[in-house]
């Protein structure tokens, strides 16, 4: 018989998230160990942007399934979805096209809203509590726009911003400019959000590891998850490439893998990888103070003291491994029509990285429908670091039997 190494609280996966979970547990007086078949905060919680964004809208506004088809064969487009019979990737665009509505919109919104800003609050506490050097700021963000057309069209988005709880400032081109120097003249204007912030996510991933262990925790690197066996209706044990583990409870955190591992203890929950690219630069000259997403071009730019990254696209094209050169290559591209430095003298990493993505753009959280030991956290779409505090801390809530501090029904895997 394989010898077993128990836990109180299993995590599967050592990104954002399963740290998150980890330290409110421990921090709770329960006892941890994360599996992650890499190192901690290797995938998505890695090369993004660093963006904290209570201001991000829900992705299934009106219209945008239909942009996406537009754009299905051109390969340096924003969204792109790769032409695909694959029957998981249809199911879940037949999803999204049905929520891609007003009514369907912006109930999400209001839900999502009170999810991201109590997740902002306790994001900065944690990092201040916990003292995470991880570059935080409170920094805000912009959205700038180009197009006259389209920014009086994203008028509606601002106007709704405040009815959920969040500032929003139109400016006009010359107020956007004065603002930020780093903006050429072609820019006609930008929605500013002071709620926002910015963090260096492998930083914040990295300082996260450090305090987990430093509580007590366990994590268990290069730790590839070879099998789950079940047993009654709970999980019995999970094998690994370093040996066979079990846990009073099991939390998966596995992000865009979420699936794969669901799909082999008969769940289903309806997550696709949505793929996103990043370059790392060294600092510009002219580099922006502020955070900001390039908005016809869908590239976000955020700057640290320790270096400068443009981010973002979404290409929906199952788990490819390739590192697409022209989608890279769009985010310098876009960002030179929008700033009079786009890049940085030297690029030190270019990245790619699949986000979990669900139709309704809500995370999944809590208990699972069939197996009586095992807590979903995953589903966070393009929001990992932006909702890690507020997992953390209600998958704690839930693991220890305190009342949650939100309705965990709307993100309950039951809705699908």
């Amino acid at each position: 018989m394989r010898n077993t190494r128990n836990s109180d609280i299993l995590i599967l996966g050592g990104g954002v998230i399963g740290l998150s979970v980890a330290l409110a547990c421990l921090r709770a007086g329960r006892g941890v160990t994360i599996l992650e078949q890499n190192t901690v905060g290797s995938a998505a919680s890695h090369g993004n942007c660093g963006t904290i964004t209570p201001s991000h809208l829900p992705l299934h506004a009106p219209g945008t399934l239909a942009k996406g088809l537009k754009w299905m064969l051109k390969a340096d487009a924003p969204l792109r979805i790769k032409p695909s019979l694959d029957p998981a990737l249809i199911g879940w665009l037949w999803r999204f096209a049905g929520l891609c509505n007003e009514r369907d919109f912006l109930a999400t919104a209001q839900v999502k809203a009170k999810l991201l800003l109590a997740s902002r609050a306790g994001l900065e506490t944690l990092i201040a509590d916990e003292r995470l050097h991880c570059e935080f700021e409170r920094s805000g963000t912009l959205y700038v726009y180009r197009n006259t057309a389209e920014f009086e069209h994203a008028a509606a988005d601002a106007r709704l911003l405040p009815a959920l709880g969040m500032v929003c400032d139109t400016l006009s081109g010359d107020q956007v400019r004065a603002m930020e120097p780093a903006l050429n003249a072609s820019v006609v204007g930008a929605h500013w959000h002071p709620g926002d912030a910015r963090l260096r996510p492998n930083a914040y991933a990295a300082e996260l590891a450090r305090v987990v262990r430093a509580a007590g925790g366990v994590i268990e690197e290069g730790c590839r998850i070879e099998g789950i066996a079940t047993d009654n209706g709970r999980i019995s044990h999970v094998d690994t490439s370093k040996g066979r583990h079990a846990g009073q409870e099991v939390v998966l955190a596995l992000g865009a893998w979420s699936p794969l591992m669901a799909k082999q203890l008969g769940l289903r929950i309806p997550i696709q990888p949505g793929k996103g690219y990043s370059i790392t630069y060294t600092r510009p000259a002219l580099a922006p103070v502020t955070p900001m997403v390039l908005k016809e071009r869908s590239v976000c730019v955020t700057a640290w003291a320790s270096g400068y990254r443009l981010g973002s696209t979404m290409e929906f094209a199952g788990y490819d491994t390739t590192l697409n050169r022209v989608r890279l290559d769009a985010l310098a591209r876009g960002a030179a029509e929008y700033l009079h430095e786009p890049v940085g003298p030297k690029i030190e990493e270019e990245w790619y990285g699949w986000r979990p993505m669900t139709p309704d753009d809500l995370p999944i959280l809590g208990r699972a429908p069939s197996l009586a030991n095992l807590v979903l956290a995953t589903g966070h779409g393009m929001l990992g670091v932006s909702l890690s505090a507020i997992t953390g801390q209600l998958m704690a809530e839930l693991l220890t039997g305190r009342a949650p501090s939100l309705d965990l029904a709307p993100y309950s895997a039951a809705r699908f």
